[in-house]
């Protein structure tokens, strides 16, 4: 029988001794509601902004009002389920005057252990490694890229990572962008190429299969709306994108993920990358709400540090777009790195008992599932 333990907020909350000790953790859910309503989950009735179809405005600007205002709609919407903190909005400027950010970040809450919601809109040139990798991953990108000449580029994008404190509530990231390439000697001609990339994917510590179609679902809605080949698409990218190869397994559960996308005309896929933004709120945040007050002990909790440990894994050792903003001359570091955990472990050789729920969770990072179905 799960119980609400007395020990104080921030006592013990990360004090992991042997993980078969099964004393609740958890003091925080005594004092957490569920609202009745979470804002910003119905993108698909809701009034559409102006700039979602102001044509006469260039495509980099619109990009930008979209990702800020996809920040804002999701933090209310996160704010929505945590009573002891809000979001603070750190606004920084590149030295080099090429581009500004904006981190919205909340730490140590009740309901998030850390979530971060971060726009960044700036240009500059770009690094030899940068094109070399850019070349190396799309060959159509090197045909029209040449290795032996400069290129500036100008991005807007939205990154989300969300590390709730209950381990039976999912972490979750997103991230859309829209990336152009200009030849540095004549960039009056407007971009080279241009394309937009981005998705989202959950990684849950606990397996309820129900949440994760759920969260499946409402992305593939999203995306049949505009192909129906999207989903089965992206979602494979996913589950190859977002593997820890060196585990042989999965980050998560998976979701979408796309990059180099210039398929339709950039209306088509700016109409995409709002619903598939807006869908997000919709397919993650009810999670938070549906699991942040369930009872947990240590066992859980140290779980949940050791999946946390992998999800930093593949952040720091495969992500490209920590690898691109690591490379490029003045960038944020405390921006970049937002998406690692507040706090991870790593035990040498852990291995769940089979059967148990953790085992459970291994078999679905090990293996592909349609979860849409």
């Amino acid at each position: 029988m799960y119980f609400v333990s007395n020990f104080a907020h921030g006592v013990q909350k990360d004090t992991i001794p042997n993980a078969q000790d099964t004393r609740v953790l958890g003091s925080e859910i005594a004092g957490l509601k569920v609202p009745a309503v979470i804002p910003n989950t119905d993108y698909e009735n809701e009034a559409k902004p102006a700039y979602y179809n102001d044509t006469a405005t260039p495509m980099h600007q619109r990009m930008e009002a979209l990702v800020l205002d996809l920040q804002d709609r999701l933090v209310v919407a996160l704010e929505s389920l945590e009573p002891s903190r809000k979001f603070i909005r750190d606004r920084w400027e590149r030295e080099d005057g090429n581009g500004y950010g904006i981190s919205c970040v909340l730490q140590d809450g009740e309901v998030y252990e850390k979530a971060g919601v971060n726009v960044s809109v700036i240009e500059g040139t770009l690094a030899p490694g940068q094109l070399r990798s850019m070349r190396e991953r799309n060959p159509q990108t090197a045909n029209k890229l040449n290795a032996n000449e400069e290129y500036d580029f100008r991005v807007a994008g939205v990154s989300v990572v969300v590390h709730p404190r209950n381990p039976y509530a999912p972490t979750a990231h997103k991230n859309y962008r829209r990336f152009e390439v200009y030849r540095k000697s004549n960039k009056e001609a407007g971009p080279v190429l241009a394309w937009f990339g981005g998705g989202a994917d959950l990684t849950p510590a606990y397996l309820f299969e129900g949440d994760v179609k759920y969260f499946h679902q409402t992305l593939k809605q999203a995306c049949d709306a505009h192909d129906p080949q999207y989903y089965p698409r992206f979602k494979q990218w996913c589950d190859t994108y977002f593997t820890n190869i060196h585990r042989d397994e999965t980050r998560g559960v998976g979701g979408i993920f796309f990059d180099d996308l210039e398929d339709k005309a950039p209306e088509d896929l700016f109409h995409f990358a709002y619903d598939a933004g807006s869908a997000f709120i919709k397919a993650y945040v009810p999670l938070v709400a549906k699991r942040m007050t369930m009872p947990y002990t240590l066992r859980e909790r140290n779980w949940q540090l050791i999946r946390r440990g992998h999800y930093a894994e593949f952040n720091l050792v495969y992500d490209r777009g920590t690898k691109f903003g690591l490379m490029t001359p003045g960038a944020r570091i405390e921006s970049i790195l937002m998406s690692l955990p507040l706090t991870a472990r790593w035990e040498y050789m852990n291995q769940p008992e089979p059967g148990s729920p953790e085992a459970h969770l291994l078999e679905a990072v090990r293996t592909t599932t349609d979860w849409a179905k």
